[in-house]
């Protein structure tokens, strides 16, 4: 049984490194329009836990990838561990500071989630929202994420939607995936004109 684990596990780390995403939940979301590249989506509510990390945004986003990643591994009141979800959510935070943020299984409430053990991971409900995505593949540095972002906002330009906020990232896959095949997206939160 031991060895069957092994494979499995061997196998979903070479998957991850060509970009094979399978079993990994994603927040549930309805289409509501593909325009000019875009996608406009409703999510429902939803559960994260999030984190508030100073400093550079790779860095910050490395850090709390961390932090979070303890929290679902078991560092939590009950040593509970919880599945690993998609996508990893960073935003601008206050100051010199990014929120990092990991969705939690639907099947999650705030009742059954287990509380952090750090202090700085908290466990937010998050409203359900209409929002716009851009997907991307490839480099997710900062100079790329404000690209497609500022891309993004001038698109929205042309339809009947406006923004209702910032632009946040949301990265699918780990940072050993091969660029070419990292599912990317920038998305914004939108109302209808």
């Amino acid at each position: 049984m031991r060895l069957v684990s092994m494979v499995t596990d061997v196998a979903k780390g070479f998957g991850s490194l060509v970009g094979v995403r399978g079993g990994t939940e994603e927040p549930r979301y309805d289409v509501q329009e593909k325009i000019h590249g875009l996608e406009i989506r409703r999510y429902g509510p939803r559960i994260a836990a999030e984190t508030t990390v100073p400093g550079g945004e790779e860095s910050a986003r490395s850090a709390g990838f961390r932090r979070l990643a303890g929290y679902i591994f078991g560092a939590n009141v009950s040593k509970s561990k919880i599945a690993m979800t998609a996508p990893v959510s960073q935003a601008r935070g206050p100051g010199d500071s990014w929120i990092v943020r990991f969705y939690m299984p639907s099947q999650s409430t705030m009742n059954t989630l287990p509380t952090p053990e750090e202090q700085n991971v908290e466990l937010v409900e998050v409203a359900g929202e209409t929002v716009a995505v851009l997907r991307f593949s490839g480099d997710r540095s900062r100079g790329t994420v404000d690209a497609r972002s500022a891309e993004l906002l001038r698109v929205l330009e042309k339809t009947a939607w406006f923004p209702n906020g910032e632009p946040v990232a949301w990265f699918y896959d780990p940072p050993w995936t091969v660029p070419f095949r990292r599912r990317n997206e920038v998305v914004v939160p939108v109302v209808a004109r």
